[in-house]
């Protein structure tokens, strides 16, 4: 049977974290935020549960009924972290990057200006649990928001980190629309766009 995506709740939140946290136990870009070292996994989940709490609200975030995947998305128009809520879970994110706080910040600043203008659903994470991969999980929790999407008539993007992950998103009819490498030795980023079908 195929895998079915619900949308999320406040309750989901600590199952979100961990999932998400062991997909990108060893994400190029997170291992660079914290100096090319793994993530020690609290941290992970706690940058995590931050940004599940974030999106909530939004009304995006999508996880499978056994927390095996989930996805954050924002819809077109509120991609970028209000002031408001940096402020508000600023002593989080110093619990997590510690005094790397201030530069990663201005490294993903670099990524940050190369978000597209147009409207768009931002899929900002999305993971499955290594142990579920392959099973249909992750496409579950991309699935809702694209179709969603394509009945506005807007785009999607993403930003991957992973140039092996380029034809799973191919799926989904996303395009690498460009490249990018974070400054000081950073790892590539692959920028993609989905048009709405």
């Amino acid at each position: 049977m195929r895998p079915a995506a619900l949308r999320a709740t406040p309750a989901d939140v600590p199952a979100i974290s961990r999932t998400l946290q062991k997909a990108f136990v060893d994400d190029p870009v997170k291992m660079h935020l914290f100096g090319g070292k793994a993530v020690p996994e609290h941290k992970a989940v706690t940058f995590f549960e931050t940004f599940t709490k974030v999106q909530l609200r939004h009304g995006h975030v999508y996880v499978t009924e056994g927390g095996e995947a989930a996805s954050l998305w924002t819809p077109p128009g509120h991609w970028k972290l209000p002031v408001s809520d940096i402020v508000r879970y600023a002593p989080r994110f110093v619990r997590v990057f510690g005094h790397r706080l201030v530069s990663n910040l201005l490294l993903l600043d670099q990524v940050e200006k190369a978000h597209p203008s147009e409207p768009h659903y931002y899929l900002e994470f999305v993971g499955a649990d290594p142990a579920h991969r392959g099973k249909g999980f992750g496409a579950a929790v991309i699935e809702p928001v694209v179709a969603v999407a394509d009945a506005e008539g807007v785009g999607c993007y993403l930003e991957n980190s992973k140039e092996t992950n380029i034809a799973f998103y191919a799926r989904f009819g996303f395009q690498v629309r460009e490249t990018l490498t974070i400054r000081k030795g950073g790892p590539t980023i692959w920028l993609m766009w989905r048009d709405p079908r």
